[in-house]
């Protein structure tokens, strides 16, 4: 099976407009149109399976560049990606974020329980040096 990327859609694209153009190059085992999680709408994009390598071929040679629903689109071979190469959520990080500085979230440089500027303690905290509550200025 060969997953193909199809890029460009138009917002009117269903799953099931892309089966029926991909089917006429091939057997499509899945389609799907990627929607906004908030909105229901179309993200602009999709992933379709062909059960073959020749007929995924066949339809990036036949649909690539052209029209779908009004739209231009673009079709290639998905890349897949590792799931260690996903981006992470993780408000921090090694470097900073959301109140988070070298260890990630509330720690280090800025965080809620130490470091610079932390609320409770390190140079700037609630307890630290230049701080809130317990500060020396």
């Amino acid at each position: 099976m060969t997953k193909l990327f199809v890029g460009n859609l138009s917002w009117g694209t269903t799953d099931d407009s892309l089966v029926q153009a991909f089917s006429a190059y091939g057997n499509v085992t899945d389609a799907i149109v990627l929607k906004d999680r908030e909105t229901g709408r179309s993200r602009g994009f999709g992933f379709v399976t062909m059960e073959s390598a020749d007929a995924a071929q066949a339809a990036i040679d036949a649909l690539n560049e052209q029209d779908l629903d009004g739209r231009t689109v673009r079709v290639n071979i998905a890349n897949d990606r590792p799931a260690g190469d996903r981006p992470r959520d993780n408000f921090g990080g090694s470097r900073g974020g959301f109140r988070g500085g070298r260890g990630g979230y509330n720690s280090g440089y800025g965080g809620n329980q130490g470091g610079y500027g932390g609320n409770q303690g390190g140079y700037g905290g609630q307890q630290g040096y230049q701080g809130g509550n317990d500060g020396y200025n």
